[in-house]
């Protein structure tokens, strides 16, 4: 694994850990990671949409008009799907900080 590629998980796996504390910032980010493909992962908008949706829901008013944005180019599954992720991740976050 080169340490580019390194870092890049890193920058993931830390802002993973941000994110389930429920950092607006972490989740934005996360956001844009997934839609537009940087950190070393690649493209998914189902994966960005929810994590735009949890910045959404912390305050975070970037996130609400990125996820609006990339919910134009997606079909009403994606968004479904989307939606019962972000809610099944606030589910285990909130069950880990009980």
């Amino acid at each position: 694994m080169g340490s580019s590629l390194r870092s890049a998980q890193f920058l993931i796996e830390s802002r993973l850990r941000d994110a389930a504390r429920g950092d607006a910032t972490a989740l934005y980010e996360l956001g844009i990671a997934y839609s537009t493909g940087t950190a070393g992962v690649g493209v998914d908008m189902i994966e960005a949409h929810k994590w735009f949706n949890l910045a959404a829901v912390s305050g975070s008013e970037a996130a609400q008009e990125c996820r609006a944005e990339i919910a134009e180019d997606m079909t009403a599954r994606q968004v479904a799907e989307a939606q019962r992720q972000a809610r099944a991740w606030l589910a285990l976050t909130q069950r880990r900080a009980a």
